[in-house]
């Protein structure tokens, strides 16, 4: 109980500002002005895991920093995490660390896709993915997810002519950043019978696997079968909010594709994780499970308040219902703006950083992701100010 009832004050605030925080201060660079709340960039302003603290300041503590290996410790941290919380059994050989899961999408795409071949996404989707086949050298073909009456879905037939286009490689976002899907077995099974039929491998990253709601569990696209190359990203960072300590891992059953991806790490010479990093990936998975739970009974009441402070206040934005993530897609198309409009009148007239719809793909025009991933002050004040805007502009078009 010690754990919950000393670390996971999570209406507690923090102040970040001056510790290099890019998702504060980088605010005047980015939205022009440092007044802003920023619910943009996707790190949560909760103290991590006393655990996590605990083993950062012990490693502090030991006053050398060289470089690192990755114990066989670490190695199991990640395959208990995986079995107890999802299921999922898997295999030390299996393992690759990376640095960070943005790399590991570029270093996979490099090994499993030629080049100027299709590498598929799905937006509106995580900028990364629409940049990485681009980067390097391949073809990106957009397989749009369908919005049908408040919830996206995926698009099996336009998969079809993706694959006719020449698309080698698939990346999947599951749990989806920034729509908040939480994809069903049924769902996945037919994304894979895609994939199966055209011989299609699929990169699936499942960082935010572990940020689910009630009532929802995640399906590991890896446990559906093994007729279709599948790599997954996982990672401790979005779960326990340290992101900023970049190792992550790759979970890769074929030996070929394992020694593949570790040669184009290899061709930068790219060291996956320090001293800090592997004693934090550590000890979140090992001892973090009671704060996660707890952050999750929070992040549902946040969810909740904003659905109904929307319908109440602000009819003109709907929540799309997230399943998982701290990230709401927001639908803001009935208030008649566009996309440039829409970012002056969050930042300029409401205060309020968020993340533009348009940067997850031209399917995301009208909408805006939020990160509730703070104080529920700090998003009812948020809310206060964008709702106290919309009036604001009303009366002046009403006048």
């Amino acid at each position: 109980m010690s754990e919950i009832s000393t670390t996971s004050s999570f209406d507690h605030v923090i102040r970040r500002g001056g510790t290099a925080s890019l998702k504060y201060d980088a605010r005047e660079a980015y939205f022009g002005r440092a007044d802003i709340i920023p619910l943009w960039v996707a790190d949560m302003d909760f103290a991590v895991p006393e655990t996590v603290q605990r083993a950062l300041t012990e490693r502090a503590a030991h006053p050398v920093f060289g470089y690192t290996v990755h114990p066989e410790s670490l190695y199991e941290s990640l395959i208990l995490w995986l079995g107890n919380r999802h299921g999922w059994a898997i295999k030390r050989e299996w393992i690759v660390f990376c640095p960070g899961v943005v790399p590991s999408l570029h270093a996979s795409i490099m090994a499993l896709c030629p080049p100027g071949a299709g590498v598929i996404v799905q937006p509106p989707v995580y900028a990364p993915f629409l940049s990485a086949p681009v980067t390097t050298g391949r073809k990106l073909l957009l397989n749009p997810l369908k919005l049908e009456d408040g919830r996206y879905r995926f698009d099996p037939d336009d998969l079809e002519r993706c694959a006719a286009e020449g698309g080698r490689l698939l990346i999947l976002c599951s749990p989806h950043n920034p729509v908040g899907r939480v994809w069903q077995r049924e769902e996945l099974q037919a994304l894979l019978s895609v994939c199966e039929r055209h011989g299609i491998a699929v990169v699936s990253d499942e960082i935010h696997a572990d940020l689910v709601y009630p009532g929802m569990r995640h399906v590991p696209l890896a446990t559906l079968g093994d007729k279709v190359k599948i790599v997954t990203a996982v990672a401790p960072s979005k779960t326990f909010n340290i992101p900023g300590l970049g190792l992550s891992a790759l979970v890769v059953p074929e030996q070929d594709d394992r020694a593949a991806i570790t040669q184009a790490f290899d061709t930068l010479h790219v060291s996956a994780g320090n001293p800090f990093s592997i004693a934090a990936f550590e000890a979140a998975y090992r001892g973090g499970a009671p704060w996660l739970d707890a952050l999750l009974e929070y992040l549902a009441g946040t969810r909740d308040m904003v659905r109904e402070f929307l319908h109440q206040c602000l009819p003109q934005i709907k929540l799309i219902e997230p399943e998982g993530t701290y990230l709401l897609w927001l639908d803001c198309r009935a208030m008649g703006l566009n996309d440039h409009q829409l970012r002056h009148f969050f930042v300029q007239e409401a205060g309020v950083g968020l993340s533009a719809g348009t940067l997850f793909g031209e399917q995301g025009s009208g909408f805006m992701r939020m990160n509730i991933g703070a104080p529920r002050s700090v998003i009812q004040q948020a809310l206060k100010n964008i709702a106290g805007a919309a009036a604001s502009r009303n009366c002046s078009h009403l006048s």
